[in-house]
């Protein structure tokens, strides 16, 4: 889940605490599911450490895996309504489109977000807005390029259909790409989840659409980059 900022009135830490603090602040921790892409090269490189290129080369795949896999921290806002970008990236596509087939949500089009993540984007989702998960839903595809339009309805995704305390529903869909083969969703049906909140991971570059319900009014463009759980892409009126 994504973590919280130090609550008001924490005492302040100093020495190699305040180091250690600072450290930790610049660098992003790593999300679990990198834990054994970043282990197998270090591994390579101390097994071979004996060989200068062996080691460098380890080293190397190693930190690339550890950026790929960061999960830094996000302070959402905490306007009543607000729903934010659930990945860091760039937005491809504002527009209308029907939801997933798979879902039965019906044929009538919905106001569409969609998030293109790059391999140098953190690639972790975040939930948009606080709510209870009725439906989550893997569908197989294509590998089709992420950017592309048509990567929607015909590239392998993961829908989850949120709803929220005022009414709303919300759904977001991690779609993979042309380098993604795989999928991560931790949230089950059932789950209450709080905006912001980690629930999924795609590797190596992918997209993210998120639907609204109609009439929402997005406040955000094509070619805007958003950063997971704090840029605003809409306010719902009916959330309290």
């Amino acid at each position: 889940m994504a973590r919280r900022p130090t609550p008001p009135g924490t005492p302040e830490t100093t020495g190699v605490g305040h180091v250690v603090d600072l450290v930790r602040a610049a660098i992003p921790p790593l999300h679990p599911a990198g834990l054994p892409f970043v282990a197998a090269p270090l591994a390579v490189a101390v097994i071979g450490g004996k060989r200068k290129w062996v080691r460098r080369t380890g080293l190397l795949a190693a930190a690339a895996c550890a950026t790929f896999f960061r999960h830094p921290n996000r302070v959402p806002p905490n306007r009543a309504g607000v729903v934010v970008a659930p990945a860091d990236g760039e937005i491809a596509l504002v527009d209308t489109a029907t939801p997933p087939a798979e879902l039965g949500l019906g044929d009538a089009p919905l106001p569409r977000v969609s998030i293109f993540l790059s391999v140098l984007d953190v690639h972790v989702q975040r939930t948009p807005i606080s709510g209870i998960v009725r439906t989550v839903l893997h569908q197989s595809g294509q590998f089709r390029s992420a950017d592309l339009p048509e990567a929607s309805a015909v590239n392998e995704r993961n829908s989850m259909v949120i709803d929220t305390a005022g009414g709303a529903r919300l759904v977001v869909v991690q779609i993979a790409g042309l380098l993604a083969r795989r999928i991560v969703c931790d949230a089950q049906a059932g789950d209450k989840l709080t905006i912001g909140d980690t629930y999924g991971l795609i590797r190596f570059g992918s997209r993210v659409d998120t639907y609204f319900p109609a009439g929402t009014e997005l406040l955000v463009e094509p070619g805007q980059r958003t950063i997971g759980g704090e840029t605003v892409l809409a306010v719902l009126s009916t959330d309290s």
